[in-house]
């Protein structure tokens, strides 16, 4: 059994950064595919960015203001937020697909406001 534990959410004023952070407690390897999924009130949980073997994908309301990136060493994947918009905030949960199982983190709150 594997755990993700997610940290760096927090509150925001638009325009701002956040780093996220997921620590697997399990290895992991290049070719699993981990990533970040977001879920605002009142919505169904979305795709924000996934990286396997060296394979990116980003939903389109975030190219060019996050940036998924992963230290296998380290089993931590990270992602980058910049230029945040009100429309980001959430909770933020981190995803690892060993395509045997997959397994979520408990999530991290995100809000973006002035």
């Amino acid at each position: 059994q594997v755990q993700l534990v997610e940290s760096g959410g927090g509150c925001v004023r638009p325009g701002g950064s956040l780093r996220l952070s997921c620590v697997a407690s399990g290895r992991i390897f290049s070719s699993h595919t981990m990533g970040w999924y977001r879920q605002a009130p009142g919505k169904q949980r979305e795709l924000v960015a996934t990286s396997s073997s060296g394979t990116i994908n980003y939903a389109d309301s975030v190219k060019g203001r996050f940036t998924i990136s992963r230290d296998n060493a380290k089993n931590t994947v990270y992602m980058q937020m910049d230029s945040l918009k009100p429309e980001d905030t959430g909770v933020y949960y981190c995803n690892l697909d060993t395509y045997v199982y997959n397994y979520w983190g408990q999530g991290t709150h995100v809000t973006v406001s002035s």
